[in-house]
């Protein structure tokens, strides 16, 4: 049986089109690997690259994709609305055919045993990947950004990292390696440009304060629109779907005599999440047919 891979490496960088052109350039040139989407963020200063491929070679990819991140971005410059800890912030490795999520681990620890050693950039292993106990979250490592997780290497026992140096690249920060299920990443923007409403919303609609169970949520301010978002993470969209967070941020939002003005998908979704009768109704900004996972492999020929 062919296995195919799903790899989804989140870059910090989301307005250098030049950066970000090379680092697509360097996966494309792996053979028997595809870059499915490239979403790019300028006020997040984030772009999400999402990757589907045979799974040794899907590992090299990642790897120089890491390894030019390290010579063309400087995270000691950045800023953005995205936590981050790393040039390159997180890569989650997600079983497609014929894979199982222990593979996964596998290629997450793989992944991680190269770049920490080669690279010098300490590696946290997290999700599904990660050894310890309970397993090391991605919200844990980002928690006050390099200079949180600066602090905690240097003064507390239990942080360290799976592989490479226990103290934070000069550029490149850390890196979270992970193995995880489907993860849908979904936006909605306010008519508004109060950031203060937009992380009430997000702490009363997430699962940490109570909220819906399997949501991330937090406010982000859209400088370039003058507008704020609510920024989700949904971890299992078969408990909370893409119209259920929509409808409870609509449903607070109208408290504040708030309205929506439009959602948007980072990156893909697996058929099973999206049903035709909400597409309409979840005011995408641009709703395309191949943004549904099982299409897009299909195009580029790894249906």
């Amino acid at each position: 049986m062919i296995q195919l891979v799903e790899c989804v490496p989140n870059i910090s960088e989301g307005r250098d089109l030049k950066v970000i052109d090379a680092l697509t350039k360097v996966v494309q040139d792996v053979e028997g690997v595809a870059i499915l989407d490239r979403h790019i963020d300028s006020d997040h200063h984030r772009s999400v690259f999402t990757i589907a491929g045979f799974p040794d070679v899907t590992i090299r990819a990642a790897y120089e994709l890491v390894r030019l991140a390290q010579e063309l971005i400087d995270l000691s410059q950045h800023d953005g609305g995205h936590p981050r800890v790393g040039a390159v912030d997180v890569i989650p490795f997600i079983p497609l055919h014929g894979m199982t999520m222990e593979e996964c681990k596998r290629l997450a620890e793989k992944l991680g045993a190269m770049i920490g050693p080669l690279l010098e950039i300490p590696v946290f292993l997290y999700g599904e990947a990660s050894v310890q106990r309970p397993k090391l979250q991605l919200e844990a490592i980002r928690a006050g950004g390099q200079g949180g997780l600066s602090k905690r290497l240097a003064s507390e026992g239990g942080w360290h990292p799976a592989f490479g140096p226990t103290q934070l690249h000069p550029t490149s920060g850390a890196i979270a390696i992970g193995a995880r299920d489907f993860l849908i990443a979904y936006n909605v923007v306010l008519e508004s440009n109060d950031l203060i409403l937009a992380q009430r919303i997000a702490k009363t609609i997430r699962t940490s304060d109570g909220g819906l169970p399997s949501l991330k949520a937090m406010g982000v301010a859209l400088t370039s629109r003058e507008q704020v978002q609510v920024s989700m993470n949904l971890t299992n969209y078969r408990e909370t779907s893409m119209y259920d967070a929509y409808r409870a941020v609509e449903q607070v939002a109208k408290r504040y005599g708030v309205g929506i003005d439009e959602s948007e998908l980072v990156g893909l979704v697996p058929q099973a999440a999206i049903s035709s009768e909400h597409i309409e109704t979840l005011k995408f900004r641009a709703w395309k047919p191949d943004q549904v996972l099982e299409a897009r492999l299909a195009q580029v020929g790894f249906a």
